[in-house]
Order: structure tokens, then sequence, then C-alpha cells
């Protein structure tokens, strides 16, 4: 598994990487790397970020313990950079792989256990969960130009999960057309390759805003009291 987790701390108001923010006591990323450790099927946990995040990083993983191998990788420039880099430093013979946003920290274990299945089965797969509002297209000076079926709709999350050398080769792709996408799915869909949806919780929120954390923090209480 790759855990995307160069977080930026702009819309969050913070200084540094919003990753490292505490979230209960502990920071957001410790919660992520919990859940990957929760799920047996993981073997094997890659941590893509910035050289500036290397040590509080390694530290917390250093606290967490963990009964696999967790690794530092450093990361480009942008999220794909990153994820190439992450996708050449898997362990040799890998055949398929998770990518996660490190925001995500309160993905469920079974939710990155039914993607790894998914995966081993051969397809490739993202998280996702319905749309419930009622979605409008507008324009630059803010004129509504469309209403899209609802139904069609799903919000796009993570883990995605895809087999490691088409994902490589979809990579490589990128680099040579100059493509820029913000999720690995959206590679496989210029490429025409097929990816499925798997339905996520409305729990598996990305941490983006200060209201994230308060609401993080809510989710988290009630798991502790359940």
């Amino acid at each position: 598994m790759l855990i995307a987790a160069a977080g930026s701390g702009r819309r969050m108001g913070a200084p540094g990487n919003k990753l490292l923010l505490p979230l209960a006591g502990r920071p957001v990323l410790a919660w992520t790397l919990d859940a990957a450790l929760a799920c047996p099927e993981i073997a094997w946990i890659g941590l893509v970020g910035q050289p500036v995040d290397g040590a509080a990083i390694r530290a917390l993983v250093g606290a967490a313990q963990p009964d696999r191998p967790v690794v530092w990788i450093e990361g480009g420039d942008t999220r794909q950079e990153s994820v190439s880099r992450g996708l050449e430093a898997l362990p040799a013979g890998a055949e398929d792989v998770l990518i996660h946003d490190g925001a995500r920290c309160l993905v469920a274990p079974e939710l990155i256990a039914r993607c790894g299945a998914a995966v081993r089965a051969g397809e490739a797969v993202i998280a996702a969960t319905r749309v419930t509002d009622t979605i409008k297209q507008v324009d630059a000076s803010g004129t509504i130009r469309g209403t899209p079926d609802r139904s069609e709709l799903w919000g796009a999350q993570t883990p995605q999960g895809f087999g490691v050398e088409r994902l490589r080769q979809a990579h490589r792709r990128a680099r040579e057309e100059g493509w820029t996408v913000t999720d690995d799915a959206s590679l496989f869909e210029r490429l025409g390759w097929p990816v499925r949806v798997i339905e996520a919780p409305p729990s598996n929120l990305k941490i983006t805003t200060p209201f994230d954390l308060t609401i993080a923090e809510a989710v988290l209480a009630a798991r502790h009291q359940g």
C-alpha cells in the first residue's frame, strides 16, 4: 500500500503538513497508518511525502511499532509524481497496489480489505460515495449551465487499487503525453481501461478544513464509545 503523505496546510490555515496536525491527541497520519496496519492483507506500506516532513513521519512510524515493513519514500512536486516514485519503490515482485490519501484518516480496515480483494481478483477499483446533493455546472461568471443526472454521479475517494505493472504503464504514458490528473483512476480512464467503484461509507472523509477535523474527532469519539 502507498499512502500519499504530503498534505498541504493551506486550506487548513496551518503552516505545514496538515497530516501532522493533532486529531484526538495524535497526528492525523497516525490514524491513517493505524487503519492500514489493522488490515492483515496489507503486507507492506510506503509513506510518500516531502523531505521536510521525513523526520516527523519516521518518528510517527516508530511510535506505531508496526509489525510489517513501513517505509518512508521521498515524493515529487505533485501527487502524480509522488505516486510514480512510490511505484518504483515497491518491493520486488509486487503485483498489486492500493493508493490511499493520508488525509482520509477514518478509512475503515474493512474498506481497505474489500478494495484489496477486488484488485487481487484482477480488477482496478476506487472507493467512492454516491453524490447526494444536486450538482450544478457553473461557468466563470457564476451562471448555471447545466444539471447532470445525480444518479450517475459518485464522489471519488481512496483507496484506489490497481495491478502494479498496468499502473506503472499508465504513469509512463502520462509522462510521455504530459497528462496531469488528480487521481490514478483518471489515468486508466484516459487509456480506456475499466475501473470499478466500491461504495465507501460516509465516514471516509478527507481532512481538508478545520471543520473536517471537528467531524473526524466526533467520529473517533463515537467509535471509541462503541
